[in-house]
């Protein structure tokens, strides 16, 4: 599915004009805290590149997020490129920029990706995953009826021993009984 409408947001596939405010938000030290660092230019758009061929892929990704016409961010499904005790999986994630937060947006747009995943997709389960400081993204990820077994927590294995961001924390939504 190329677009998903919620009450206040238009989830749509990549254009060319996002770029610009995607590296903005990538390039945001605030925005980007719980990652390991902010990205270039090229490295924002290398990733969109990526996001985009995943759609042709599979079918599913990240989608651009608008609000009011304006891009503010992504949120969607995507498959981790690494080898954890919970993979292989589909991964919801979202990231904003900074002028976006503290109105739902987040939320409203992973529930829809959600109902995508679990309707459209048959998906019979979704993970989500933060470093353990970021408690904004582990507040959508509880709004949104996932649950956390700590015992499920893991240290990312892209990140080296000893960063602080390595500890993650591990959350699953399954489909809804109908």
């Amino acid at each position: 599915m190329n677009l998903i409408e919620t009450g206040r947001l238009v989830l749509r596939r990549w254009r060319e004009d996002d770029k610009e405010p995607f590296a903005a938000l990538n390039a945001d030290p605030v925005v980007m805290e719980h990652f390991p660092a902010t990205l270039t230019r090229e490295e924002s758009d290398t990733f969109v590149e990526r996001i985009e061929a995943a759609f042709e892929e599979r079918g599913f990704g990240l989608w651009a997020v608008e609000a009011d016409g304006v891009f503010i961010g992504f949120t969607g499904l995507q498959v981790p490129r690494f080898t954890a005790h919970f993979t292989p999986c589909v991964e919801i994630g979202w990231r904003l920029a900074r002028s976006a937060w503290g109105h739902g947006y987040a939320t409203e747009a992973a529930r829809a990706a959600l109902e995508h995943g679990f309707g459209t997709l048959g998906l019979t389960e979704v993970v989500s995953f933060t470093a353990v400081p970021n408690v904004r993204s582990q507040a959508v990820m509880r709004r949104l009826g996932m649950t956390r077994d700590p015992g499920e927590d893991f240290d990312h294995p892209v990140l080296p021993e000893g960063h602080p961001l390595r500890r993650h924390v591990l959350y699953r939504a399954r489909r809804p009984a109908c």
